[in-house]
């Protein structure tokens, strides 16, 4: 935290996830999004975050790439396996959500 103002860690100190303090978000959750958007400028226009709080995720993303690249991928779990780990979730399909 000292190293990155603005960044604080929640869960046990073995899953412990940096997040943005003041935007409830995740570090890994600011990157992805960033990576989407293609800019500071279009997230700082288009989202509620700031942009000290967009710039602050992609510089500890640059100390810590493993970290925050493991996060992406466990978020990109294909449904399928996603059903498979989780059966006790109830997966919508996108025709239920549209209407």
């Amino acid at each position: 935290m000292r190293r990155f103002p603005g960044i604080a860690f929640r869960g046990s100190d073995a899953r412990r996830r940096p997040w943005i303090i003041g935007a409830g978000l995740d570090v890994w959750q600011v990157i992805e999004a960033y990576q989407s958007f293609g800019s500071v400028e279009r997230m700082v226009s288009e989202t509620d975050l700031e942009e000290s709080q967009i710039r602050l995720a992609p510089a500890y993303w640059k100390q810590y790439p493993d970290e925050i690249d493991e996060a992406i991928a466990q978020n990109r779990v294909p449904v399928d396996e996603a059903r498979d780990l989780y059966p006790f979730i109830r997966y919508r399909d996108i025709e239920e959500v549209a209407t």
